[in-house]
């Protein structure tokens, strides 16, 4: 089974999903993604809602084959075949899991990327639309 969200809680976090929104704590100015309700660095409670950049370096890739593909994305996975997921370390330094599209080839480590919204995926006879990453202008 996959990562069920329902349509509540999946509206809940807009602001993560469509603006890359995170927090940064206001003792130690860690950046977190996704906001979280204490610093894990210093355990502050004082966060505060910061927008991420979406600009970054792939710092880990994998392909994901129908094997392995959640539910959700069966349907992707018989349309166009496998697709790259990857971690990504953004400018703000958090580090972030997100699928990559627009690559001919496999990308390497250390390629600059940039966050662009993409429809995921419908449950629930709602469009789910969220983050993916693509190379960065000039790559």
């Amino acid at each position: 089974m996959g990562a069920h969200l329902s349509v509540p809680i999946y509206r809940r976090s807009l602001p993560q999903r469509l603006r890359l929104e995170g927090s940064r704590c206001q003792g130690c100015e860690l950046v977190q993604f996704p906001p979280l309700p204490h610093c894990p660095a210093c355990h502050g409670r004082r966060l505060s809602p910061f927008r991420l950049s979406g600009r970054g370096v792939i710092h880990a890739v994998t392909e994901v084959t129908a094997a392995g593909a959640p539910p959700e994305f069966a349907a992707q996975v018989q349309a166009d075949g496998a697709y790259c997921v990857a971690i990504i370390e953004l400018e703000e330094g958090a580090k972030i899991t997100a699928q990559l599209v627009g690559f001919g080839a496999p990308p390497a480590i250390g390629q600059a990327v940039v966050a662009v919204v993409r429809r995921l995926y419908d449950e629930e006879g709602v469009i789910r639309y969220g983050f993916k990453f693509r190379p960065a202008e000039g790559e």
